[in-house]
C-alpha cells in the first residue's frame, strides 16, 4: 500500500539540522520504513508552511504507515502531519467495480 506522509520539521529538529546540515534524513526515512517492511519510493523538501518534507513510502501492512508517522511526531521530529493513502489505477479500478457491484445495494436518505 501506497502512502504519502507531509509534515513540517519541528524547530528542535531544524536546530539540529543547523548543527549538522550534511545529515541524511532520507537515509533515517529508509530505516524507518524498511523496518517496517517497507520500501522508501521518494523524499522531498517542501517550503510551504514551513521547512517539512514530503515521503511517498509502499507497506505492506497498512497499520505500519500509521506507526511510523505516530514515531515522528512522538520523537518531536515533525508537526502537522498529514497521511494519505495512495491508491493505483489499478487499485482504483477494483474499487470502482466494487462501487459498481454495491450500487443497488444503497439506498440514500429520502429514498
Amino acid at each position: 500500500m501506497h502512502f504519502c506522509l507531509t509534515g513540517q520539521y519541528t524547530s528542535r529538529s531544524l536546530e539540529a539540522i543547523l548543527e549538522n546540515p550534511t545529515t541524511d534524513r532520507q537515509e533515517a526515512a529508509r530505516k524507518l520504513i524498511e523496518a517496517a517492511g517497507g520500501r522508501l519510493i521518494s523524499m522531498y523538501s517542501v517550503a510551504a508552511d514551513g521547512p517539512g518534507v514530503l515521503v511517498i513510502f509502499d507497506v505492506p501492512d497498512p497499520s505500519a504507515a500509521p506507526a511510523t508517522s505516530g514515531l515522528t511526531v512522538a520523537a518531536g521530529t515533525l508537526q502537522n502531519v498529514k497521511l494519505t493513502r495512495l491508491f493505483t489505477q489499478d487499485e482504483i479500478k477494483q474499487v470502482r467495480q466494487n462501487a459498481a457491484r454495491l450500487r443497488s445495494s444503497y439506498a440514500p436518505p429520502g429514498s
